[in-house]
């Protein structure tokens, strides 16, 4: 088998980059205008932060988190009971070979950023940082 020449290491590909880039904006976009047809999920706003895809791109899991933090599991269901209304859309408006298959998880970036603020404020750190 040959040895992919352009892609060295544990890391994504330029294609899934760039396809699940292309993916987190569209699903913004159809969660923003509010297209899905189920009241409860429009009625919530939804950051994505990201989207990952397998290597064959058949696979993208999105990071998802409501505005405000409130009702995260509420979100994830809501979600994946109107991931194939999603993932229509998606492959309709990105005219991908295949739509992939969604799946959502909470982002907790936003989280681990507070985590390590915490952790610089420690004087402990801080003495560390300083020297």
């Amino acid at each position: 088998m040959a040895k992919n020449k352009f892609h060295d290491g544990p890391g994504p590909s330029q294609r899934q980059l760039r396809v699940g880039e292309l993916i987190r904006r569209t699903l913004s976009e159809v969660l923003a205008r509010g297209d899905v047809h189920d009241p409860d999920l429009n009625r919530m706003s939804i950051t994505v932060g990201e989207v990952r895809t397998s290597p064959d791109l058949k696979i993208a899991t999105a990071y998802v988190l409501p505005l405000g933090g409130k009702g995260q599991e509420d979100v994830i269901d809501l979600l994946a009971r109107n991931k194939g209304e999603l993932r229509r859309m998606i492959g309709k408006k990105l005219n991908l070979k295949f739509s992939p298959d969604l799946r959502f998880r909470l982002d907790d970036t936003f989280d681990r950023l507070e985590d390590t603020r915490r952790m610089f404020e420690q004087d402990a750190v801080r003495r560390d940082l300083d020297e």
